[in-house]
């Protein structure tokens, strides 16, 4: 699609409708000078330069990328129309679209019958759902992984509603026999279980936790605000085989009570863009308000009756339905994108798996790789695995040559000595690089990633053993925590130097080996 084309023709689409209404005279108080916006425009152009490229491999850090073309053409064309999607008045079209977007929502995940809506993001579709959790069952609180998005113990203390976070194994999903003492307490009218936590992307045992749920008469919400559209991959036996994904926790979405997911991330649409689905219709109940203004035309159903939110955007509902009349939600459609992602995390896993230079986390079960830079020989500490990911962090943004840009996860020195006994605990946590390979050019991309990543990491480590004190400032790393030393650029450049000292042996042995494998290789 071009861009380039298609936006003139998205202009187009308003101005001959608005022409069958007469013309009009534009009021002179929104006028504004071409010159003066032509001089702010550039100014504009130049503050979005500061961007890091969410569209390209080399971003291989937090879960963002760019809306696909079709989503940013249906959301300027809408745009234009600016409609709201609250009651049926504020945007006949586009409350059409949105309910069509949700019946293909839920059926992604089986559900035999749903009430639903999309919402600003994902935050506000699970303080939906925990706001019904709130009125299903008045007196008991609500149970998450101790691995869960935090919004859910933010969102329980918002609703005065007593949250319990439930330990996880050491894959980072929900502990089953944990969650069972909890529910035999009598304390428990919902389980919140995540499909793709944001921090991993673990899946929790739905399936185990749904059984478990209902022996004890508590309801599940599932949060795949994150992980959700994975269900296109994990529902389909040929694709789940093939990819290494468990169809169980899938197959058992179909059963629960409500489901979040959010489209501005694998659904590939613009923020702000998520979704909450009821599997029981009647659940609209809980939402139930008059309003002296709105729900005046005659429409079966207001999507402002069944959310608590009010005003929201027509246009991220045209977005997401002219998208998927394009890459429709199946296995073959949309799922193709998801399932290039996943190759890409279990390329890039196998690869770590093998390096000396990095050391795999956790092995991945979506599309998010956790890994560390190897420490060296006396030095399998918990501080320097910190120190030396976020100086790979660093670097790999600081190189104009050749940027790489990827995030970190802190993790509590329980977990990380869980996976890696090795490990001394000279601290209470340490930060490990995280890569969210959610778009599907990462696949081809991997080698590339792996060879750049492994040489900052051999670098990182070199550093730290010729200059032990040096630290990466908390100013440096965004959310980072520990005390400050050596200067962020000095350590930067001292891990650059020699990361392209380890790149240019890898570069060479690399030739190598491609000429030994085309010599071998028939023509």
């Amino acid at each position: 699609m071009d861009l380039r084309y298609w936006l003139p023709r998205a202009a187009e689409v308003a101005e001959r409708w608005g022409e069958r209404f007469g013309p009009y005279t534009p009021h002179p108080a929104n006028a504004v000078d071409e010159a003066d916006f032509a001089a702010a425009f550039e100014r504009f152009a130049a503050r979005l330069e500061r961007n890091s490229p969410f569209f390209h491999p080399r971003y291989a850090g937090q879960m963002v990328k760019p809306p696909h073309p079709a989503a940013v053409v249906g959301y300027l064309t809408a745009m234009r129309f600016n409609p709201n999607n609250h009651a049926y008045e504020g945007g006949p079209a586009t409350n059409d679209m949105e309910r069509e977007c949700v019946a293909a929502l839920a059926g992604m995940f089986a559900l035999p019958a749903h009430v639903g809506h999309l919402t600003s993001s994902g935050t506000i579709a699970n303080l939906e759902a925990l706001y019904v959790a709130r009125q299903s069952h008045p007196e008991r609180g609500v149970a998450y992984s101790a691995q869960a998005h935090y919004t859910h113990s933010r969102m329980c203390h918002v609703l005065g509603v007593q949250g319990h976070p439930v330990p996880a194994d050491a894959a980072g999903r929900m502990d089953p026999g944990a969650l069972e003492a909890l529910l035999r307490t009598g304390r428990i009218g919902t389980v919140v279980v995540t499909c793709g936590t944001t921090g991993l992307g673990a899946v929790d045992p739905v399936h185990e936790v749904l059984a478990l749920a209902r022996r004890y008469g508590a309801r599940v919400h599932v949060d795949a605000a994150y992980g959700g559209f994975f269900a296109l991959l994990g529902r389909d036996p040929q694709q789940a085989a093939a990819l290494g994904i468990d169809p169980a926790p899938w197959r058992a979405i179909a059963g629960c009570d409500s489901v979040t997911v959010d489209p501005h991330k694998h659904g590939l649409q613009p923020y702000g863009c998520g979704a909450v689905l009821f599997a029981d219709p009647a659940i609209g109940r809980h939402f139930a308000h008059d309003s002296p203004y709105t729900y005046f035309t005659d429409a079966e159903l207001h999507l402002g009756q069944i959310s608590l939110e009010c005003s929201r955007a027509g246009a991220a509902a045209a977005a997401l339905w002219l998208t998927l009349q394009l890459l429709p939600l199946s296995a073959d459609g949309l799922g193709r994108v998801l399932a290039a992602g996943r190759r890409a995390a279990l390329d890039w896993a196998e690869l770590i798996d093998s390096s000396e230079e990095l050391t795999l986390h956790q092995v991945p079960e979506l599309d998010i790789v956790s890994y560390f830079p190897t420490p060296g020989a006396g030095a399998a500490t918990l501080s320097a695995v910190d120190a030396a990911s976020a100086r790979v962090l660093r670097a790999g943004m600081a190189d104009e040559r050749d940027p790489v840009y990827l995030s970190m996860l802190r993790v509590d020195a329980a977990d990380l000595t869980r996976r890696h006994p090795h490990l001394a605990a000279d601290t209470d946590g340490a930060r490990v690089l995280r890569s969210v390979l959610m778009k599907p050019e990462a696949q081809e991309w991997v080698p590339r990633l792996h060879a750049r990543v492994a040489a900052l990491a051999a670098g990182a480590v070199a550093a730290d053993a010729a200059v032990p004190e040096a630290a990466v400032p908390d100013a440096a790393v965004p959310g980072a925590a520990g005390p400050a030393a050596a200067g962020p650029d000095a350590v930067a450049a001292a891990v650059t130097a020699a990361a392209v000292a380890v790149a240019e042996t890898a570069v060479a042995e690399t030739a190598v080996a491609e000429t030994a494998v085309a010599e071998e290789s028939p023509r």
